[in-house]
């Protein structure tokens, strides 16, 4: 028995029966790999990104990536913050109101995620407090520890199993993000929850990364690692050892600086990575799988992967190639009232970048305050007034995007009714849209006080009104969120072109106001249609003006769901019209010429087919 035994071992070996391992086999053990990304020296130092392209990279050799963001404020979810305090609030297709970093996570690894796939504070205590009411704690003292802690790893390690992608198939790797930096007493309790949950699932099941930043002092120019050996310090001091070290720097780390941090850190010269300043994100999974991290996770989490070539990273590394070689330029003008803040249009702008990526053309965002292009600026500041104008006048398009409140919106309106006159393309997205009607009723149907309710609740003209669907005395979760189905109601319409002629496509809602159904009637007898409307035909979500370039509106957010190699259709139209080729693309069926395209453009597990076209796909069929 012992010599057959021994007979069918061989022959597995000379099968190459383990080097052939797939991970799918994982599913048969069903154990889970965790990494945790932590981050010191300073907040904003980039994890996000560094923990999107860590799953990217892993993706790339076929293993099904899921990602978790642990936010410590006490907030229940992100949807009542001000664009200024964390910047946009990303959502979901579940009508999670969550943290930006999800969108990149969702954009890197091309995967849809779930409001619990965000961890708040709020969330914890909320769930813990609710079982202590139940009596599920049996009359105990509740604690921070074991009982905040316990629910914070429950928590991830459900979540974790949550298939995110369309195949249905459970996460290999879950990815976890703790947002802050290592120290805060507000992330103390997550810090003890991974302490201990490293020795539950195992060594060979849980990693850490930490980002840290590494100064370069303009009177020097020497690079800094004191920051770095303090918070790994902190980080060792308090139960969790990192197994890499990415360094965040403006240049190049030099390999003296890298070795100096090896020996006062505990790690091998391989475990300290190097992520220095690069001209476009897109570069950093291409940076660390250069450095040799997908080859360290491998060994250091035991998990067996494919060898040969990925081309999935191919495809990254054909989009950073092609965004530093883009010769022809496309300027939009992006009129809000968050400008001085970026990351309060994170979205919209990725959305704007992979359209003009797409199109092979290098992206001027010329970030408008609204409330300069308004006449009450040009007698208190007429500078800013004027440098207004000339930004809007010079653009090549114009977009209005989402937003609360009255503040801005005159002005809003002005670039939308300049745009229109002046027939340059224009996208008006959410409050972008019911502006867009504001101001057609005005100066083309004459309503002189035409006006949404949300801004003027007396007026004679609600062009726009509040929806029945929310409760006005709660502001969390309470506006109409999450994907929702629009039907197209004419074949004769340039986003439905766009969609691939689609008959429906279900995009992401965060509003609480609605174009008023009563007055439709009104605005299609004078060119200004509604193309788009929700299932029951009472929202009005897509308008289209007659005899002009391209002038779009969506009650949608489009940008939520665009991605690198398949960009949002809206933002794709606007792109294209900005740059005079929107006849050209409709004329060819939607299709791009074959210098636009990439050779790969699959965002599967298993990216190995190739295409020689770029189509935009029929959402409806999704």
């Amino acid at each position: 028995m012992k010599k057959l035994l021994s007979f069918n071992f061989i022959r597995l070996l000379s099968n190459g029966g383990f080097r052939r391992f797939s991970p799918t086999c994982r599913h048969q053990s069903g154990t889970m790999k965790y990494i945790l990304v932590t981050g010191g020296v300073i907040s904003g130092i980039g994890k996000g990104i560094i923990a999107s392209s860590v799953g990217t990279i892993l993706k790339s050799c076929g293993l099904h990536v899921t990602a978790i963001k642990i936010d410590p404020y006490i907030n229940i979810d992100a949807g009542t913050f001000s664009p200024y305090e964390h910047g946009e609030v990303f959502v979901l297709d579940d009508g999670g109101e969550v943290d930006l970093d999800l969108g990149n996570y969702e954009r890197f690894l091309d995967i849809r995620l779930t409001k619990d796939n965000n961890l708040t504070t709020g969330k914890i205590y909320q769930s813990v407090i609710n079982k202590e009411r139940r009596g599920d704690y049996l009359g105990k003292t509740v604690q921070v520890v074991p009982h905040i802690t316990d629910a914070i790893q429950e928590w991830v390690v459900k979540q974790a199993k949550v298939p995110v992608e369309d195949d249905g198939v459970e996460p290999e790797v879950c990815v976890i993000e703790l947002g802050g930096t290592v120290g805060d007493i507000e992330s103390m309790p997550f810090i003890e929850a991974f302490r201990q949950f490293q020795f539950k699932v195992k060594r060979d099941n849980f990693c850490n990364i930490h980002v840290s930043l590494i100064p370069q002092p303009s009177t020097t120019g020497e690079q800094k690692t004191k920051p770095t050996q303090n918070t790994v310090r902190e980080l060792r001091g308090l139960g969790l050892s990192p197994d890499l070290i990415m360094c965040r720097c403006a240049t190049a780390l030099e390999n003296s600086v890298k070795e100096k941090i090896s020996m006062f850190c505990h790690v091998e010269p391989e475990q300290v990575i190097c992520v220095h300043d690069v001209s476009s994100i897109y570069k950093v999974p291409l940076l660390l799988e250069q450095q040799g991290v997908c080859g360290f996770l491998t060994r250091r989490l035991n998990m067996p992967m494919e060898t040969r070539p990925r081309r999935m990273l191919t495809k990254w590394k054909e989009m950073s190639d092609r965004s530093d070689r883009l010769l022809e330029h496309c300027s939009i003008a992006l009129v809000g009232k968050y400008t001085k803040f970026s990351d309060s249009y994170a979205s919209v702008i990725k959305a704007l970048e992979h359209s003009a990526l797409a199109i092979s053309h290098k992206l001027e965002v010329k970030y408008i305050d609204s409330a300069n292009l308004e006449l009450s600026t040009l007698q208190e500041e007429p500078v800013k007034y004027h440098e207004a104008w000339q930004k809007l006048c010079s653009a090549d398009g114009v977009l209005v995007p989402g937003g609360f409140g009255v503040r801005g919106t005159e002005g809003k309106m002005n670039a939308i009714n300049w745009a229109r006159k002046q027939k340059k393309p224009f996208l008006g997205v959410c409050l972008g849209m019911q502006l867009a009607v504001c101001e057609f009723a005005r100066n083309t149907l004459g309503w002189a006080d035409a006006n949404s309710t949300e801004f003027d609740p007396d007026t004679k003209h609600p062009v726009v009104i509040d929806m029945p669907e929310h409760n006005p005395g709660q502001m969390g979760g309470t506006m109409r969120l999450g994907k929702r189905r629009t039907i197209f109601m004419t074949n004769n319409s340039v986003l439905r072109k766009l969609y691939g002629d689609a008959e429906y496509v279900d995009e992401r809602h965060r509003h609480r106001f609605e174009v008023n159904p009563e007055l439709k009637s009104h605005f299609e007898e004078r060119g200004f249609r509604f193309v788009g409307q929700d299932v029951e035909g009472e929202r009005m979500e897509v308008i289209e003006l007659d005899d002009h370039p391209y002038f779009v509106g969506v009650q949608y957010h489009p940008e939520f769901t665009s991605r690198p190699i398949k960009p949002s259709p809206p933002y794709l139209g606007l792109l294209l019209a900005a740059a005079g080729k929107l006849p050209g693309y409709l004329v060819k069926g939607c299709r791009l010429s074959p210098r636009d395209t990439y050779s790969d453009r699959s965002g599967s597990s298993s990216p190995d087919s190739e295409i020689s076209e770029l189509k935009m796909p029929s959402l409806s069929n999704e």
